[in-house]
């Protein structure tokens, strides 16, 4: 529902902040990262996610699209709930965590408090995949979109694509191509090819 809400922090401390936007004051559940990341800002933007129960809207902030997406990722493996999620990241850096799961370190994700060895193997297991085909790094460093390249490979990695293939395709595409391509052609060629 809401993608991000920039704007005054008026309160801040480790566990959550409260952003004013519009005039309205957004209570946000943080990570401990997230709060590191904030320092001393007056004004602030932090991506959310929104999370509906019956007897509770909570949202949640993070300070970048990639902790986010490490966040989803995190909660949708059965058994990890948004607080937990917000505890592993809380823990360690997302990209420690990420490295973790790709790398099958149980020993390190079951130090963080709440985990035992079934959580552990079952982040593993549901994640370690996902996080391999993406490419090192993907969930946590977002492409700065400086090139249609790197906006079509983006596109393609969100769609589904493992990041390799999606990339040798689109330099394939580029090579054979004199013509500039806009990232909506360059997408749609690379799609014709996968």
């Amino acid at each position: 529902m809401y993608a991000y809400i920039d704007g005054k922090l008026t309160s801040k401390n480790p566990a959550f902040v409260v952003v004013e936007a519009g005039g309205i004051g957004y209570h946000i559940n943080i990570s401990l990262n997230t709060y590191s990341a904030l320092g001393d800002a007056e004004r602030c933007k932090l991506y959310t996610w929104l999370y509906v129960k019956e007897d509770a809207h909570t949202l949640y902030g993070f300070a970048d699209e990639g902790e986010r997406r490490l966040f989803l990722h995190l909660i949708s493996v059965s058994g990890i709930g948004p607080n937990t999620g917000r505890m592993i990241l809380s823990s360690i850096t997302p990209e420690e965590i990420q490295t973790a799961i790709v790398q099958a370190d149980l020993p390190l994700i079951q130090r963080i408090k709440g985990l035992g060895a079934k959580t552990a193997q079952r982040l593993v297991l549901e994640l370690q995949d996902k996080l391999k085909k993406e490419g090192v790094d993907s969930l946590i460093s977002m492409p700065q979109h400086n090139t249609i390249k790197d906006e079509a490979l983006s596109a393609l990695v969100m769609l589904g694509f493992a990041k390799q293939t999606a990339e040798k395709t689109i330099d394939q595409i580029l090579k054979l191509t004199e013509e500039k391509l806009t990232v909506e052609q360059l997408i749609k060629q690379a799609l014709k090819k996968l």
